[in-house]
């Protein structure tokens, strides 16, 4: 066995072309019954299969019309032949329409005329009366007509509704809503009532000694954060982050004090309760 390449792998092989066996033909006719059928001996008097030797030529029973399977195999194709062919209905030749009144007037008469609508065209004794002029104005005549005209009358027994009884009254029904308005609208405002009565209950007046007490440890407080800031006044070169970060924040702090005493500076401070 050889392995790699080799001179004699250059050119390729020729390619080995495999004969294709003849195609198999029985030699017994498609259209035989087959051995042992039961498909052709229903509605007969033969046994319950039919063709056991397997040497018949012919079906025992022959095929029926629409009969089991439908009808015989191709019977359902359309006849090629039988297809409708040019002029075939005039027999061979389409006529024109001049021809057509010429040698067939009749196929274009019509067959059925409807009933007229009209009276017809006026006889000739019925000739209109003509040269008839009138110097009425009509425009005046009708100008004058509606003028002296009377006023059209109501007739009895119409119903006058100017008086009625509820006459340029607000109706009941808007009235019944104006009222399930208001009752919704005194609803809204007995809550908002209620719950600014419970945020009343809920805060107390802060009273001067508490006031007091509170100053005097923010101002502590303050003095703790300035004497802590003080201290690093001294310090021009801020070159480190945490030396930043707390000035920032001593700062921050002293505003914040600041602030906080001077909200405490004014009277009438009201507190939470629950504090």
């Amino acid at each position: 066995m050889m392995h790699g390449e080799s001179i004699y792998q250059i050119i390729p092989p020729k390619p080995i072309v495999q004969e294709r066996p003849p195609m198999h033909k029985s030699k017994y006719s498609g259209d035989l019954p087959p051995t042992a059928s039961t498909f052709v001996t229903k509605g007969s008097t033969n046994p319950g299969m039919a063709n056991l030797g397997g040497n018949l030529t012919n079906k025992p029973v022959s095929d029926k019309s629409h009969a089991g399977f439908g009808k015989p195999k191709g019977s359902y194709c359309d006849d090629p032949t039988g297809y409708l062919k040019k002029a075939e209905k005039t027999g061979g030749k389409v006529l024109t329409l001049a021809e057509m009144k010429r040698e067939h007037p009749e196929a274009l008469a019509p067959k059925e005329l409807k009933p007229s609508t009209r009276g017809g065209p006026p006889k000739f004794s019925e000739q209109p009366v003509m040269n008839l002029v009138t110097s009425k104005n009509f425009v005046v005549a009708n100008a004058v007509e509606t003028i002296l005209a009377a006023p059209k009358k109501l007739p009895e027994g119409a119903k006058d509704y100017l008086k009625k009884e509820d006459y340029g009254k607000v109706p009941k029904y808007l009235q019944h809503i104006k009222s399930d308005i208001e009752s919704e609208y005194q609803y809204i405002r007995d809550l908002q009532a209620a719950q600014a009565q419970a945020e009343a209950d809920r805060m107390r007046p802060l009273s001067e000694d508490e006031r007091q007490s509170m100053i005097e440890g923010l101002k502590a407080k303050w003095e703790q954060v300035n004497t802590a800031y003080q201290a690093g006044t001294h310090v021009t070169k801020l070159d480190t982050m945490g030396k930043m970060k707390r000035k920032e924040k001593n700062e921050a702090e002293l505003s914040q004090i600041e602030k906080d005493i001077e909200k405490l500076s004014k009277k009438n401070i009201y507190i939470n309760a629950e504090m």
